[in-house]
């Protein structure tokens, strides 16, 4: 089993787009996904969900793109 990692990195703006792209024709097509985030090459699913999260606390507001899987089984 992996061990627990919590990373948030930051893109250019065209490293970002990039890589939404590469995701969107992945969706689209019915293929797995590949990224490498800090180092470590990410192997997302065609059975992976995807939401959108919207926070807002005091002036900052985030919206998270999200991709989520499980390995078991």
């Amino acid at each position: 089993m992996k061990e627990d990692r919590d990373i948030e990195k930051s893109y250019s703006n065209i490293d970002f787009v990039a890589k939404l792209r590469r995701l969107a024709d992945a969706i689209e097509n019915g293929k797995k996904f590949e990224i490498q985030i800090a180092g470590e090459r990410i192997y997302v699913p065609v059975r992976a969900e995807f939401n959108i999260e919207h926070e807002r606390e005091g002036t900052e507001e985030e919206i998270e793109f999200q991709i989520k899987w499980n390995n078991e089984g």
